[in-house]
């Protein structure tokens, strides 16, 4: 599978569409698709789960009986687009799942039953162990399997011996290959992705049917998102609104038969579709679907709708520093050189020293010095009589040693204790200002490398600290400001990390978090989120190695980064395929998408029902109770044709919302007390007045219809 084969499109964070696949949430195909889907969804085991389109489809099958004993054009019509609106409602819940199928589709393609090379006894050390050829579904949890370059990974595992290049395409759409190793936190794969260079052994560790793959496909599919909390007591106060409309309808009969004019069947049924939260009731379930479709498309899988809400609802937000808020590898910032040197003399000293030094603290070093003091990068071949020396652990240093036959210069750069100790031992004591150097920088939360210098030359020997180089955690461009967003929406960050109290604090105040946890141990973690937890607050968190999954367990949004252990992505409740923590963010802003999308079409559905309250009733009763006629503000042509044009309204605005429920509103950053305002004032507003406009301009069509006029 190439990057263009992709299973998800890509969206910016405004819920605007940038792939192929959400070029728009209503294309005419996949609503041609969908519309046996939503027919088949009439069945009434299926509509009693929602029990607003439930009412509505009883009343259909009512009107639809009424017609039939008695017929007329108005009785007809009534009954056609009652039976329409509960087909159109089943439709938007049949969109919303045909674009999971879809992406589903895309995710069956990956799972390949290959034959696995089972070794008979566990893992041994070489490649002489016994093999046996099986079938992949024959694997059981704690088999181990030989994969090795251009083999299909047989299931899901952890790498238990070797390191290997693997193309995951299949899972994340990304083309570039990531590495995958034993004994740490990047050994776990997936089955379906390929193996492309070397050998491995993985351990399975998912039972046939239950991989990562069959979960994904359920999850997106919709077939195991369930009703979240939220849904069913939404559900509940729908149901409880519907009870009450319907003892209205009822009590108005008696009120029109006292009056003489006994409304028929029909018009009850008409008004109690109208007046019933139907718009909300309709969407529900699509907007749940939407909200689980919109992560899948930026690379994450929930395990459940209660997990995006609850990222919605998320009050706290733990983010690891290194590779959340700073870009992950610590870089050169300046050179600071003791008394007496020359600038240019220690950015020399350095680079030489690098040279050999392929981290990405080194290959900064070299950069640092070529931007800002013009020396050429040089490469190790460059340099005659050079013997490079390599850092290792015991030495705590690097660097150089040039000897022409006439001079021998030997360059360090290293930790300031291994460094200092260096030239002591060669005879040089050390600069009088080293030390005011390294603790300036220490106290800024930066990492200082000392470089020294010993030169022999014609049997004399001096030993010197030329000075030191700043290096510092870079803070992501633009983290800071996202960090003010997640303030003004009342979500307080911490950040976690294993530096000093003294570095975090320096770090946690350039990015701009709330808080930090230094030195942090995953005890620490744990006792943190217990502690947040305990009052009140829902806490969101990223991992990825094993010792992350008692947090990821306990967080009430536990994102497991796919790359890491299989603990931890049974532990969390979202898994992200890219394995991007940052995308922490995007995901607290989805699940705040989801829950403002909800509240604002439920405004929008009750201030609507409060609308066409104003088109049935006047028509219903102005000829009995002729007082009734101011309330005729919107003067509809006649009775028969008011609630026709409010019943077809009623249907219509479903199908006009469809889109907003897929794509969601959308998200800033606000606090409650904004969001609610706007989402009064915009869909409450817009509530009351869509139906008025929408409803008289249907009248002005229908009373050229015979029969409804």
């Amino acid at each position: 599978m190439t990057a263009g084969d992709r299973p998800s499109a890509r969206r910016g964070a405004d819920g605007d569409a940038h792939g192929p696949s959400s070029s728009g949430p209503l294309g005419l195909r996949l609503v041609l698709q969908s519309v046996p889907t939503a027919l088949r969804k009439l069945d009434p085991r299926v509509m009693y789960r929602s029990p607003v389109m439930f009412v509505v489809e009883v009343g259909a099958v009512l009107t639809t009986v009424s017609a039939v004993r008695s017929s007329t054009v108005f009785a007809w019509v009534i009954a056609l687009w009652l039976w329409l609106t509960a087909v159109f409602a089943n439709l938007a819940e049949a969109v919303a799942e045909g674009r999971g199928r879809a992406q589903a589709e895309t995710l069956r393609r990956a799972r390949t039953e290959t034959t696995a090379r089972r070794l008979a006894e566990g893992p041994v050390e070489g490649h002489h162990a016994a093999e046996e050829r099986v079938a992949a579904s024959r694997l059981r949890q704690g088999d181990h399997v030989v994969v090795e370059a251009g083999e299909v990974i047989p299931g899901d595992g952890d790498v238990v011996e070797g390191i290997a290049s693997v193309d995951e395409s299949a899972i994340t759409g990304e083309s570039a290959p990531v590495v995958r190793e034993s004994g740490g936190d990047r050994c776990a794969v997936t089955g379906g992705t390929v193996v492309l260079s070397d050998r491995i052994v993985v351990k399975i560790t998912s039972r046939p049917g239950e991989t990562f793959i069959d979960r994904m496909i359920g999850l997106v599919e919709g077939a195991a998102r369930g009703r979240t909390p939220n849904e069913i007591a939404l559900n509940i106060l729908l149901a409880s609104l519907t009870i009450v409309f319907l003892i209205s309808v009822v009590t108005l009969q008696p009120f029109a038969a006292y009056a003489g004019a006994t409304q028929p069947l029909v018009v009850l049924v008409a008004l109690t579709v109208a007046l019933i939260p139907t718009t909300i009731g309709a969407l529900l379930s699509a907007i749940g679907i939407a909200g689980m479709d919109r992560l899948v498309q930026r690379n994450v899988l929930a395990m459940s709708g209660r997990a995006v809400e609850a990222a919605g609802d998320v009050n706290t937000l733990l983010l690891d520093k290194t590779g959340t808020i700073t870009l992950g590898n610590r870089q050169a910032t300046a050179f600071l050189p003791v008394e007496g040197v020359p600038m240019a003399e220690l950015a020399d000293a350095a680079q030489l020293s690098s040279i050999a030094d392929e981290t990405p603290e080194g290959r900064s070093i070299v950069v640092l010095a070529k931007r800002e003091h013009a020396l050429r990068g040089r490469a190790e071949g460059e340099l005659d009589h050079a013997s490079f020396v390599p850092f290792t652990a015991q030495t705590r240093m690097s660097g150089v040693d040039l000897d022409d036959g006439q001079e021998r210069r030997c360059l360090r750069k290293g930790a300031a204790t291994s460094v200092l100790h260096w030239v002591r031992q060669s005879g040089g004591p050390p600069a009088p200002d080293i030390g005011g150097i390294v603790e300036d920088i220490s106290a800024g939360g930066g990492t200082p490398l000392v470089v020294g210098e010993v030169l022999q030359r014609e049997g004399r020997r001096s030993a010197r600290v030329l000075g030191a180089v700043h290096l510092k955690d870079v803070v992501k461009p633009g983290i800071r400001e996202r960090f003010d967003e997640l303030r003004q929406a009342g979500i307080r960050t911490v950040m976690i990390t294993g530096d000093n109290p003294l570095t975090a604090r320096a770090i946690a105040e350039e990015a701009g978090v709330d808080d930090f946890l230094a030195e942090a141990t995953p005890e620490d973690k744990l006792r943190l989120i217990e502690r947040e937890q305990a009052d009140g607050k829902l806490v969101a968190m990223t991992g990825d190695g094993t010792n992350d999954a008692p947090a990821l367990a306990q967080a009430d949004v536990g994102v497991a980064m796919n790359s890491g252990t299989s603990a931890a992505k049974e532990a969390g409740n979202m898994v992200d395929l890219d394995s991007n923590p940052t995308k922490l963010i995007e995901i607290v802003a989805i699940g705040k998408q989801l829950l403002i999308t909800r509240g604002a079409l439920t405004t929008f559905s009750v201030a609507n029902d409060i609308a066409k309250y104003f088109a049935i009733i006047p028509a219903m009763f102005a000829t009995v109770y002729p007082g009734l006629n101011w309330l005729n503000v919107m003067r509809l042509h006649s009775p028969t044709s008011a609630i026709t044009s409010a019943v077809v309204f009623n249907a219509l605005i479903i199908v006009a919302l469809i889109p907003l429920a897929l794509r969601g509103v959308r998200y800033r950053p606000s606090s409650a007390s904004r969001l609610l305002s706007r989402n009064l004032g915009l869909y409450g507003l817009g509530g009351v007045l869509a139906p008025f406009a929408g409803i008289k301009l249907i009248d002005a069509l229908v009373r050229f219809v015979p029969g409804l006029h």
